[in-house]
């Protein structure tokens, strides 16, 4: 939380990139279930890489939204509507690669592959709920949380103060 509220300069973008994580191991422990396999010490590093991706899709999806909001539409909702069509395929993407990456592990039938086969199982049912879920969810929190926003108003704060010492010019990250 601490990290990502560091690189976003702000406490709210954390708690909405997060609100992902939860979805992610309902989706991984509803894959182990329905194809019968256990919860170990691999379903677990499939776990861990897991709330990799899923914070990762949420990122970009909060990052992008910042953005557009930056460069114009200060309304959370309009920023929304402009950023998720266009940060759509990238998570759309990268959740199929890693899909893709897992089934191999998962449809082994060789010597050890009851060793990896939970975790591909894991990531695969993970890594399925939590994009369909995360398109859904991270919009609708960051649009809840932006009534406590305080982000643009500190940024024309900061420009007024550069306007009344003589640097209009100087961009504002």
């Amino acid at each position: 939380y601490m990290v990502l509220a560091s690189q976003f300069n702000s406490f709210l973008d954390p708690v909405t990139i997060l609100m992902a994580l939860p979805f992610s191991i309902s989706g991984a422990l509803f894959a182990l279930i329905a194809t019968g396999q256990s919860l170990n010490i691999y379903s677990f590093i499939g776990v861990l890489l897991l709330m990799g991706i899923v914070k990762k899709n949420s990122i970009l999806l909060v990052e992008f939204t910042n953005t557009m909001r930056d460069r114009g539409n200060t309304d959370a909702m309009s920023a929304l509507i402009e950023a998720c069509p266009i940060r759509l395929r990238p998570i759309i993407m990268t959740s199929i690669a890693t899909i893709a990456a897992a089934i191999p592990s998962a449809l082994a039938l060789g010597a050890g592959a009851e060793v990896y086969r939970p975790m591909a199982v894991t990531i695969i049912g993970g890594v399925l709920v939590s994009t369909i879920l995360t398109l859904y969810v991270v919009p609708c929190v960051y649009v809840v949380l932006d009534r406590f926003r305080t982000r643009d108003q500190n940024r024309l704060k900061v420009k007024e103060a550069f306007k009344s010492i003589g640097n209009e010019n100087l961009e504002i990250y």
